[in-house]
């Protein structure tokens, strides 16, 4: 038997380093979506009067401070439980646990949303199967999926990215073709998606730009691979921002080109399904592709989205925020949280069931989400600025300035949130404080106990 096969038998077994830099920017790219602009693109382009390349572009801008605080804790912590590690760590471990109860409503909504919108889809295209079995299916394909292991998953988010690619090339041809075939007056109209002097107002761009921020939550997944990626000290702050810009400016041309096809000066059918009514317009069995493709994608989203809750869930086990032996446990065979795996599997059926009864708890369900996510990126923005410029002898304010504005952006986002989305999130950490202050008695004993194996174990 080897030393590490020794190492780890007598601390017990750990995640698998096998993830490359290239799988990590898939995952990246898979949970985000390549699509990701294409369902909110009639919302976007309302909001922004047409402006909606400038307000992906924008919000990219403001989501990469974000994205280099995460890469750079990264670095300090490879570990599973991302935020919630980076935030107990370096600001405090009260702090941490609350950040990590955020991420999971987080965590938790996205699949559960993934799957409702991809069981949907499913009965439209099949309508004699009724949507509670399309949940039922979706939900166990994606534990499934997880459950064979995350070179298993790094090797599905392939495919579905190669699917995605080939459709997106599609519509840019179609698009292309479109566009030159028919009259337009000039360079103008080139570039009115991103500046139209006719319809520019700056609050109308930038209350589209916080919706646009939409399309790259997500991207703070790949840090909870840490303790499976290789070389995550590196890997992890390179895949989180190279997987922003390709999003962002996929996203740009993206609506770049549907809004070449489709003027803001024309009004959408249905602002919901615009990019799709996009696509027909350049060719009519775009409708058909398009609509196929939105289905595969949140089925990927939604299937990394669970991976990443697992792992975060896993992180909070080992910690011991959440009970360690269920939580904390890896799988001895295939080196995964099975435990996770399985009981976010049914946290998603029963969100499913339970959010697809009522369109408006489906919609608040959304924006729930945001809110968990905009707590962790606060908080993993004030970690960064304590540990690289507080606690540093040398003050450079490179590393004060992104992680600030970073901060200072989400907290904006996060305060313009809807109403009834601020007082459901409320509820939520309402009920994490109080477990934390039942488990350690009033806050008297230990809240959490911090682990981060050693970087080079298997």
């Amino acid at each position: 038997m080897s030393a590490g096969s020794t190492a780890e038998t007598a601390a017990g077994p750990r995640l698998r380093r096998a993830l490359t830099l290239w799988d990590l920017i898939l995952y990246g790219v898979i949970v985000i979506q390549p699509t990701a602009p294409m369902s909110i693109f009639g919302v976007l382009s309302n909001r922004g009067r047409g402006h909606v390349v400038t307000t992906i572009l924008i919000a990219m801008v403001a989501m990469l401070f974000t994205a280099i605080s995460y890469g750079r804790m990264a670095r300090a912590y490879p570990s599973a439980g991302s935020a919630f590690t980076y935030v107990g760590q370096e600001l405090n471990p009260a702090l941490g646990y609350i950040t990590g109860w955020s991420m999971v409503m987080d965590y938790m909504l996205n699949p559960i949303i993934c799957c409702i919108w991809v069981s949907q889809q499913a009965n439209a295209f099949a309508g004699g199967v009724p949507v509670w079995v399309w949940e039922i299916f979706i939900a166990v394909v994606f534990t499934w999926l997880n459950i064979l292991g995350i070179r298993t998953s790094a090797r599905i988010n392939a495919g579905l990215a190669a699917g995605m690619g080939v459709v997106i090339a599609i519509f840019f041809v179609t698009a292309a073709r479109f566009v030159f075939g028919h009259p337009h007056d000039g360079v103008a109209f080139f570039t009115r998606p991103f500046y139209d002097p006719a319809s520019w107002s700056t609050g109308a761009v930038l209350g589209g730009t916080s919706v646009a921020v939409l399309t790259y939550i997500g991207f703070d997944g790949i840090s909870t691979l840490s303790e499976e990626a290789e070389n995550p000290r590196r890997n992890i702050l390179l895949a989180t921002v190279f997987t922003c810009v390709v999003i962002g400016l996929l996203s740009a041309a993206e609506v770049y080109a549907a809004q070449l096809v489709w003027p803001a000066s024309q009004p959408f059918p249905n602002e919901t399904t615009a990019y799709v009514d996009v696509a027909a317009r350049t060719w009519a069995p775009m409708f058909i592709i398009v609509g196929l493709t939105l289905v595969v994608a949140n089925f990927g989203s939604g299937m990394g989205a669970q991976l990443g809750a697992a792992r975060l869930l896993f992180g909070m086990g080992r910690s011991n925020a959440l009970p360690k032996s269920f939580f904390g446990a890896i799988d001895p065979k295939r080196h995964i949280p099975r435990n996770n795996v399985i009981f976010v599997g049914v946290v998603t059926l029963g969100g499913a069931f339970l959010l697809n009864a009522s369109e408006h708890a489906f919609q608040l369900g959304a924006e729930m989400l945001n809110f968990g996510a905009f707590i962790a990126f606060m908080g993993v923005n004030l970690a960064a600025i304590m540990r690289y410029w507080v606690r540093e002898k040398q003050k450079k304010i490179s590393n004060l300035i992104p992680p600030l504005l970073g901060f200072l952006i989400c907290l904006v986002l996060w305060l313009n949130l809807s109403r009834p989305a601020q007082i459901a999130g409320s509820i939520w950490m309402a009920v994490g404080i109080a477990f934390g202050a039942w488990k350690t008695r009033g806050f008297r004993g230990e809240l959490v106990n911090f682990e981060i194996p050693a970087e080079d174990e298997t």
